[in-house]
């Protein structure tokens, strides 16, 4: 086979693959997309419908959560260092109150040209919480565009390994952004970060 005719096939593989490849990842984004609006709206049916709901006082008055529009891109692979010396550590709270929890390890990943760190607590308290992990952070849209006690994310625990998946777009409010009726432990001072994490969910009152 000529050179020439080498060069073209090369070429045309080169396209071929580089549009298969974007369309799987446009594919991707989409999926992920729609799996993610329909927990918003699971989530939203919950918040106006639930007798545990913070507004089941007040049903009529419910306006729907906010949310930033999904980024793939603040899904995150962070790094994890465990806690070997695992000492208690109190939280104060939106009321002024304490809650308690064990230092379980430390979380640290890049976003947006900068080096985060973030402290994953475990609950300690009798309860469904205990044994669970507890993520709490501030950023700069705290306070702005989203609530400014802090948001929580959801991190689940896989023993022994290096990594863990933070997805920013499933930040949520915690239920004292709702009402004053809840206590709300606020993130440690190491948690707020110095960077905009402009995904999941937006401040409830304007």
């Amino acid at each position: 086979m000529k050179t020439k005719n080498i060069l073209i096939l090369l070429i045309t593989i080169i396209i071929v693959l580089t549009v298969f490849y974007s369309f799987r990842e446009d594919g991707d984004e989409a999926a992920y997309a729609e799996t993610l609006q329909k927990e918003r709206e699971e989530k939203d049916n919950f918040m106006r419908t639930s007798a545990e709901s913070p507004f089941s006082k007040d049903k009529e008055g419910y306006t729907g959560l906010k949310y930033f529009p999904p980024n793939p891109k603040l899904r995150v692979v962070a790094n994890v260092t465990p806690v070997n010396d695992k000492t208690v550590r109190v939280l104060t709270t939106n009321d002024g109150k304490e809650q308690r929890y064990i230092t379980y390890a430390y979380v640290e990943f890049d976003l947006e040209n900068s080096h985060n760190k973030l402290l994953v607590f475990e609950g300690i308290d009798i309860g469904p919480v205990r044994g669970q992990l507890f993520l709490a952070f501030g950023d700069n849209t705290s306070a702005r565009e989203t609530y400014g006690g802090g948001r929580y994310l959801d991190v689940a625990k896989v023993p022994g390994s290096k990594t863990m998946l933070l997805d920013f777009n499933k930040a949520y409010n915690p239920y004292c952004a709702y009402s004053a009726e809840y206590s709300c432990p606020l993130p440690p001072p190491e948690n707020l970060l110095e960077t905009t994490i402009n995904a999941g969910e937006k401040k409830y009152h304007e």
